[in-house]
């Protein structure tokens, strides 16, 4: 299909596979320095709002919503939690991050990022086409990239840029661009899931929560005042649609109980679903005129809740070392961008695979395992150096960082 006739071509400078928060981001940053960029999809606008997607922002990501002009709707929506509850034990222990480090995090859906950068972008005049198909990527090893693409209406369309940014998510076919001798994949499969629900009901902590216990692990968390989204610990196979409420309901009352006597709030369970675990890395994040970004590069387990935040810090290096390699640097100006990006990843990497490790029970896991992990958790929660180790990795670092 790559010599097929097309019904329009574009120039511009970058073109953008992946309407996710990551390419949306890129092509706001760029818009701002007057880089033109067409962004593609092969969802829907609809696809992408009405799936429900957790969200946990470092300060700095939601700063940067504010602060480059996408949208302050974070600040009036969103949640700031100015620490965690670890408990184990059968007890509460306060992770405090404004005492520790300063930080706080900011509860905020993927979904309303999503939203906020797809209206940024039409409020700015960019362009953006969802719900094609037959999407190709050619010449990336040359100076003179193309994407082509079917819109929605069945008319062919060809992009023609300087770069492409494949932030097409976990399932990227951009990454598959880069050739299999040239490439390196690390990754992990863990040997548990989440099962995630969202409920009717009120809210049972002013802050998440994550719970372990010897029924396993639980994370309770919120959506709004009264639609609340918790998780429990099961296999990778489990059937979502096998579970009732009232088990359901009795997993996750297991999960948290202690001596305190915390309960959580029932309700109505309006949605479930299981979410596998997988870390993911390839490299490397750029090949010929092809660089990778977010999901499409990366993915880790979402107990550290680092997967969005990762992909922003992605675009927000990418963007301003594409401004130089657009403005005269050439090329070599993308030499900075995986070094870069990649230490931020592995440290992601290790904080996730670490929290996952400390709060799940793996299959095969003893009372000794068990013991050791409420020894790990009492260093981690009864020690300051502890505390303020997990608040500073929860938080996230300088992007120099």
């Amino acid at each position: 299909m790559a010599e097929a006739v097309v019904d329009t071509v574009t120039s511009v400078p970058v073109a953008v596979v992946g309407a996710g928060p990551a390419g949306l981001m890129l092509a706001h940053l760029l818009g701002r320095a007057g880089v033109a960029t067409v962004v593609v999809d092969t969802r829907t606008r609809h696809e992408i709002e009405t799936t429900q997607r957790a969200g946990i922002l470092e300060a700095g990501a939601a700063r940067d919503l504010v602060e480059t002009g996408v949208s302050d709707r974070v600040l009036h929506e969103g949640h700031e939690h100015e620490g965690i509850e670890l408990r184990f034990g059968g007890r509460p222990h306060r992770i405090d991050f404004k005492e520790l480090v300063g930080a706080s995090a900011w509860l905020y859906p993927q979904t309303d990022v999503f939203t906020d950068l797809a209206n940024a972008r039409d409020r700015d005049g960019g362009t953006v086409l969802f719900g094609v198909k037959d999407t190709e990527v050619l010449d990336i090893t040359t100076a003179a990239p193309r994407v082509r693409v079917t819109a929605s209406d069945g008319t062919r369309h060809e992009i023609r840029a300087r770069y492409v940014v494949g932030a097409d998510g976990s399932r990227s076919t951009c990454r598959d661009l880069v050739p299999e001798d040239r490439r390196v994949r690390y990754g992990k499969e863990y040997p548990f899931a989440w099962f995630g629900i969202m409920a009717e009901a009120p809210t049972s902590a002013p802050e998440l929560v994550y719970a372990h216990s010897e029924h396993g692990f639980a994370l309770i968390s919120r959506r709004t005042e009264t639609v609340q989204r918790m998780y429990f610990q099961c296999g990778p196979d489990e059937s979502a649609a096998a579970w009732t409420d009232d088990r359901i309901w009795e997993t996750l009352q297991a999960r948290v109980a202690g001596r305190d006597g915390f309960r959580l709030r029932e309700g109505r369970i309006l949605e479930r679903t299981v979410l596998r675990f997988r870390s993911f890395v390839q490299e490397p994040m750029r090949w010929g005129s092809l660089v990778l970004a977010g999901d499409a590069a990366h993915t880790v387990p979402p107990t550290g809740a680092r997967g969005l935040n990762l992909a922003l810090h992605d675009v927000k290096v990418l963007a301003g070392v594409l401004l130089r390699a657009l403005g005269g640097a050439g090329d070599g100006a993308l030499d900075d961008y995986q070094p870069r990006a990649l230490q931020r990843v592995w440290r992601a990497q290790n904080f996730s695979s670490w929290m996952t490790r400390l709060l799940h029970t793996a299959p095969g896991d003893d009372a000794f395992d068990l013991r050791r992990q409420l020894g790990e958790l009492d260093n981690v929660a009864g020690s300051r150096a502890g505390r303020t180790y997990l608040a500073e990795q929860y938080t996230g670092w300088p992007t120099g960082a």
